[in-house]
């Protein structure tokens, strides 16, 4: 096949993939602007801006931008320049925010962001961090499935055909040695695409016998009596896998290094201290929550989706071309050109500052 015709394949195919994030597809996809920015008296702006648009998801994935908004991080780390927030609830609309010029930067899951960075052919963002690991689970009704071999022939949900959780669920069936047509769902496992705000309903109406899923709605499908069968951490090196990243246009980057700096200084700031002030920090990024969606998580699902968050500055590079290479393999899509979607040269900078050491790009960085 020609090169070119090759490249119209894989741009078409990925098109036509939704651009989903881990943790919060299926609540929507409207951002909603948060401007309550406090600027010190007398700061001085960065870069001559007048404002940073920071976009993140209202979810607890996101634990690093809903702290830093509420506790003010990014506002003291860009001075007299306001911190201007939009929350999204799904990746396409973050992906066309960041594109249109809505935002500036961005936290994002990996599958938005590869589709994102693909179908611009590698022209409308890099990841210049990392955020978070793990929080996916594999959460079943115990009364159905009692072991792992016993999901053969059941119902198990997935938040969209395509996204990261669905990706996964189909590699580790494909493992088990099983057989599942990726784009209908129907095999020896039969896969539910459903909606993460709509996947508890179907759980307690007995629709679906299981979920692969990211949390909060892995901990909302234990609230309802669902046992944790498989923590998707077991299944990766060192029990790391990408679940957000940190995103910025081409153009902002180029154009205003030292604010994309100063935001990157205050993400590496903020996961050192909820790290400190764990509780603190929980009651922080709930206090957020509640702030954007108007409702703030119960206790019974916070707790323990808080603890099974990892926050990190590194935005494990290899695992999001691990989990490009499962969406090749389950026939969703031909192998994309990752070349160039990391930029590290600040976050290293950054880390190298503040006595920490620097993260690798695994070969996909700019040249």
């Amino acid at each position: 096949m020609p090169a070119t015709s090759a490249l119209r394949r894989t741009l078409a195919v990925i098109a036509a993939l939704p651009l989903l994030t881990l943790a919060a597809c299926g609540y929507g996809s409207q951002a909603k602007d948060d401007d309550t920015a406090k600027i010190a008296a007398g700061a001085e702006k960065i870069d001559g801006l007048d404002s940073v648009r920071i976009g993140y998801f209202g979810n607890i994935t996101h634990a690093t931008p809903l702290v830093a908004n509420q506790k003010g991080f990014f506002q003291k780390a860009l001075g007299g320049t306001e911190a201007k927030y939009a929350v999204f609830n799904a990746g396409p609309s973050e992906i066309e925010a960041l594109n249109s010029g809505s935002i500036d930067i961005g936290w994002i899951g990996p599958s938005p962001a590869i589709n994102g960075y693909t179908k611009s052919g590698g022209k409308n963002l890099r990841i210049v961090g990392g955020s978070a690991s793990g929080g996916v689970k594999l959460v079943v009704n115990p009364d159905r499935i009692k072991s792992l071999k016993d999901v053969k022939g059941k119902r198990i949900a997935t938040p969209q055909l395509g996204n990261t959780q669905d990706v996964a669920f189909l590699n580790w069936i494909a493992e088990q040695g099983w057989k599942v047509d990726a784009q209908s769902g129907k095999g020896d496992v039969t896969v539910v695409r459903s909606d993460n705000k709509v996947t508890p309903n179907a759980y307690k109406s007995g629709s679906v016998d299981g979920a692969w899923v990211p949390e909060p709605t892995a901990s909302r499908l234990v609230a309802e009596g669902g046992k944790v069968l498989l923590d998707e951490a077991t299944l990766w090196p060192d029990e790391k896998f990408v679940i957000t990243n940190i995103i910025v246009s081409q153009k902002f980057l180029e154009e205003h290094p030292e604010a994309v700096e100063a935001v990157l200084g205050a993400s590496v700031d903020t996961n050192e201290w909820i790290t400190t002030h764990p509780d603190e920090a929980k009651a922080a990024a709930n206090a957020q929550l509640e702030k954007d969606s108007g409702k703030a998580l119960p206790a019974d699902v916070l707790d323990p989706a808080w603890e099974s968050i990892r926050l990190t500055d590194d935005p494990l590079a290899a695992t999001l071309d691990a989990e490009a290479e499962h969406a090749v393999k389950a026939g969703l899509l031909e192998r994309p050109d990752l070349s160039g979607i990391y930029d590290l040269t600040l976050l290293n900078k950054v880390l190298k500052a503040k006595g920490k050491p620097a993260v690798d790009d695994a070969g996909l960085g700019v040249e």
